[in-house]
């Protein structure tokens, strides 16, 4: 049997912190309809991705969120035994995220002629245009009962794994006090939750920023351990949560990735604002969590996981990576083509900063804000003063290539990935999710369709027309003017579907079935929409037909971050 794999989101002196970023706006070929396509994104989740390979043995990848002077910076998790430890890129997670962020695709058509329609298309009518690691071996406890498994310095951290004797009576005190004295600014916060894995007979993982680096220069972990389930140890978490903390992990896999001890959750489709899905999707996902309890994940998407290795890092960046290394360009355009195209990744300001000279009065931040006004080449012969060319691609190639193409490889040598995401607030943080295969379950898409028919008459503008919008699980909703007749501050819909209990093999128990309460008040609401004959004016309009009943696709993906209110 599978233990499950223990990783700690935050603990200790952590701090969170937005990450930020603007994903492209897909383009969508949408024959004779009018479409709108929008990608909601969480801007402050806690992100992990979790590998198994071939052998059974678990890989996380943790993005690190701080904010908060270097010197204070301290982040501990607990681990059992002596896990490799390596570093990624923050630059990953954002091209990860982008990939494999749900797509909501609104399609319009128009039913009959409105009045304003001369002026759209100039006369007639339209057409339908836990455990399971490596075993460091028993040791005897060090002086006062703390053992030194493992030290040294990876990327920008120092880290050390002790271990504690687990019969000593305040076991996390002392391994806090320990870390303290040995220069980790580890405070009280948390003590209570990291004992019980301690007492357990798990080690405890700390990283420091070396001396010398800046808070900008945290980034991501890469922790390989040995056969187990993945399993997320959320309780240490609550110390540093914010309510309702997005909580977002990719699984990779021979097979779907499951919640084996949360609850699946399938959304209402019909509560997501379809005109703005930005406006309200994390408040149905948030809503659909509270109504499990605290304890479910929506699956977000499951694929193929070989097409996002180019992604993460495309082939074609390491080729150039190495065409510049051999290039006789002269240093200045050199560097500005690193910048242009590495300036993203972690690691590379601190490369540029060790190997060139800064002119006087320019920081780093000015150079890579602006490569292009700052004057590199004052003597204007193309050559930079103390430039060590051959330094930097070192640098480079250790700190800023080979931690992407080691991201990239989890999905180069795997099979299928799932992005499951949910939100949770601290009294929620009692139960650590554990994630499985199950290979009985189908692939979701990131893309979701639904088509909205405006029903026109002579006697209204596009505007005043009511419409209806077909969605992805059969039903209608019908509605007027620029306004989602449901949110879930007011709606008397719930934000489930169906909440499934899943396990590895089958599609599950159905816990809690929505599906004929939504039905019966979508079909409520939709009564008290105008029909297009009862406006005036004729213009030839098909009646709409009542919500439907047809069997419920599970809509998932992720919404913009936004405060959630406090539950009373």
């Amino acid at each position: 049997m599978n233990r499950p794999l223990r990783i700690a989101l935050a603990t200790g002196s952590l701090a969170l912190a937005a990450t930020a970023f603007t994903p492209p706006t897909p383009a969508h070929a949408c024959g004779g309809f009018f479409c709108d396509a929008a990608q909601p994104v969480n801007q402050a989740a806690e992100r992990i991705i979790f590998s198994r390979g071939d052998d059974g043995a678990v890989t996380a990848i943790i993005q690190i969120q701080y904010q908060g002077p270097a010197e204070r910076f301290a982040w501990m998790l607990p681990v059992a035994g002596n896990p490799e430890i390596g570093i990624s890129s923050d630059a990953a997670f954002t091209r990860l995220q982008t990939a494999t962020n749900p797509q909501y695709l609104l399609n319009t058509r128009v039913e009959g002629t409105c009045s304003d329609d001369d002026f759209f298309f100039g006369g007639g009518p339209t057409a339908d245009s836990a455990g399971g690691f490596a075993d460091a071996g028993a040791r005897a406890p060090g002086e006062g009962g703390v053992t030194v498994v493992n030290q040294g310095n990876v990327g920008p951290y120092d880290f050390v794994v002790i271990s504690v004797d687990p019969m000593l009576p305040e076991v996390a005190q002392v391994a806090v006090e320990w870390l303290r004295d040995n220069g980790y600014d580890i405070d009280e916060l948390g003590i209570e939750r990291v004992g019980p894995y301690l007492e357990g007979g798990m080690n405890l993982l700390a990283f420091r920023l070396t001396k010398g680096n800046g808070a900008g220069s945290i980034r991501p972990v890469i922790i390989n351990f040995g056969p187990g389930l993945a399993s997320i140890p959320i309780r240490p978490t609550a110390v540093a949560a914010v309510d309702d903390m997005g909580v977002m992990v990719w699984v990779l896999g021979p097979g779907r990735a499951v919640p084996v001890n949360y609850r699946a959750l399938e959304l209402n489709d019909a509560l997501i604002d379809w005109l703005n899905p930005n406006r309200n999707y994390n408040d149905v996902v948030t809503e659909a969590a509270n109504q499990a309890g605290g304890h479910g994940f929506v699956t977000e998407m499951s694929g193929e996981a070989r097409p996002l290795a180019d992604t993460i890092f495309g082939t074609w960046e390491r080729e150039r990576f190495e065409r510049l290394r051999t290039s006789t360009t002269n240093d200045v355009d050199l560097v500005r083509e690193l910048i242009q195209s590495y300036g993203a990744f972690d690691g590379m300001r601190e490369a540029i900063e060790g190997n060139m000279p800064l002119p006087d009065g320019v920081t780093i931040d000015d150079l890579f804000a602006c490569i292009w006004c700052v004057n590199l080449d004052p003597d204007g012969d193309g050559e930079i003063e103390g430039f060590d060319r051959a330094s930097l691609f070192a640098t480079m190639a250790e700190q800023v290539i080979e931690p992407m193409e080691a991201t990239r490889a989890f999905f180069d040598r795997t099979v299928t990935v799932t992005r499951l995401y949910t939100t949770m607030s601290a009294n929620e943080m009692t139960v650590d999710p554990s994630f499985d295969f199950n290979r009985d379950l189908g692939p979701v898409d990131t893309l979701r369709q639904a088509t909205r028919i405006i029903e026109c008459a002579r006697s209204v503008t596009r505007a005043e027309a009511p419409w209806r919008v077909e969605l992805p699980s059969g039903r209608v909703v019908r509605g007027e003017g620029n306004v989602w007749p449901f949110s879930v501050e007011d709606s008397t819909m719930p934000a489930n579907a169906r909440i499934r209990r899943v396990g590895t093999e089958g599609e599950g128990d159905v816990i809690v079935d929505n599906v004929d309460a939504i039905s019966s008040a979508l079909e409520t609401h939709n009564r008290t929409i105008p029909r297009p004959g009862a406006l005036g004016g004729g213009g030839g309009c098909s009646a709409a037909p009542g919500a439907g009943g047809a069997a419920f696709f599970a809509l998932v993906g992720l919404g913009l971050f936004v405060g959630r209110r406090r539950r009373s």
